[in-house]
């Protein structure tokens, strides 16, 4: 045979089995009872079968030994190959004289798939050992379909990810721009959120997964403002108390958006989504909309949200006032006067508001 591995089922697999004995005339038994299934490679010396074997055992479909003797200690090489991994990813077979049973239960413990009895009765090994090995290659195959399989749902899933994340960002962009917001404002928001659930005590017990979650979920916070009309949305002087209760109902009609995209609702942001967008108008003291919660029953991830639209308001040039100075910014939010919010969001906010500030360092003031 020229190669030393071999096709099986479209994966390529190993074709060579390695004696590994100082007894001459094992060898010779072994070496020609193999020879007709398999490349044989035959060492002498127990020393260089092991260096052999640690250079590259890839290549070896089986490895039988022949170490358990005075002059050698068998057990030591097999814990050796055992740590290298080497007993797991080539069937490893033991030569042995009657084994005591501690040392059989030991060997096995190893990860040897199976001691063969000397003096070798060539077909009672030739069938232990064939038998193995296809039973080695076939499980190989299979592990290399699952791990394919696995490989092919994690790319189609990324894949979904993506698309549902680019239908999230251009709605968000949509209204965005429907509602004459400064450019960059849903991905402030998002950045926001991650950047206070990751760096505050806000995001306790939240893992990675989670925070992507929320920040994602962050972007559709004013996705109800697609039902108000563009008269109330885009007026540019003070609203009329009637139309205020209009746009405040974009808090629940977005809820009703969400729950009518099957791509959102299906997704692990749809429960933030929709508490956020519902609640990202509620205040501290109970006095914001739509269902008036107060302090604690306000979730953490709508607070943080909630804090994030102001801060981004004030920041940046609307259509009914120009970007207000950062310090003044800071004060509005430090003394309530946009808004009454918890006093441990406000000091964990100002912890980390450098951070925040450096995503407005472009000039989003400049943003029409």
């Amino acid at each position: 045979m020229e190669n030393s591995s071999v096709y099986l089922g479209g994966f390529q697999t190993p074709n060579t089995v390695l004696i590994v004995s100082g007894d001459e005339n094992n060898r010779k038994i072994l070496g020609e009872m193999f020879s007709e299934f398999y490349i044989v490679e035959e060492i002498p010396n127990v020393q260089n079968g092991i260096a052999e074997i640690q250079k590259d055992s890839s290549r070896f479909c089986a490895i039988l030994l022949d170490v358990l003797t005075p002059e050698m200690d068998g057990m030591e090489l097999l814990r050796g190959l055992k740590e290298e991994g080497i007993l797991q990813k080539v069937p490893t077979f033991l030569l042995a004289e009657d084994p005591a049973q501690t040392v059989m239960q030991e060997v096995y413990g190893l990860g040897v798939r199976d001691v063969l009895d000397k003096p070798v009765i060539p077909f009672v090994a030739l069938r232990r050992v064939l038998a193995a090995v296809e039973l080695f290659a076939v499980r190989k195959k299979l592990d290399i379909a699952m791990e394919n399989r696995q490989m092919q749902l994690l790319e189609k899933a990324e894949r979904v990810i993506r698309l549902n994340q680019g239908m999230i960002e251009a709605l968000a962009t949509a209204i965005e721009f429907r509602n004459q917001e400064s450019v960059g404002h849903v991905q402030r928001i998002c950045l926001f959120t991650k950047i206070m659930l990751e760096n505050t005590e806000f995001g306790v017990g939240l893992d990675a997964e989670e925070i992507d979650n929320i920040a994602l979920a962050a972007i559709l916070h004013d996705v109800g403002k697609i039902t108000i009309p563009d008269s109330i949305l885009t007026k540019p002087g003070k609203l009329t108390s009637e139309e205020f209760e209009i746009i405040k109902r974009h808090t629940t009609w977005g809820v009703d958006l969400l729950e009518s995209i099957p791509q959102i609702r299906d997704s692990g942001i749809y429960k933030y989504a929709c508490d956020i967008v519902r609640h990202h108008h509620e205040r501290w003291d109970g006095f914001g909309y739509p269902d008036g919660l107060r302090g604690e029953q306000i979730s953490p991830w709508a607070q943080v949200v909630s804090l994030a639209d102001v801060y981004d308001a004030l920041s940046c040039k609307r259509v009914y006032k120009p970007s207000l100075p950062r310090e003044q910014v800071l004060e509005m939010i430090h003394t309530g006067q946009c808004g009454l919010f918890s006093p441990r969001l406000l000091k964990n906010f100002f912890t980390v508001e450098n951070q925040i500030y450096a995503l407005y360092r472009q000039g989003p003031e400049e943003d029409g």
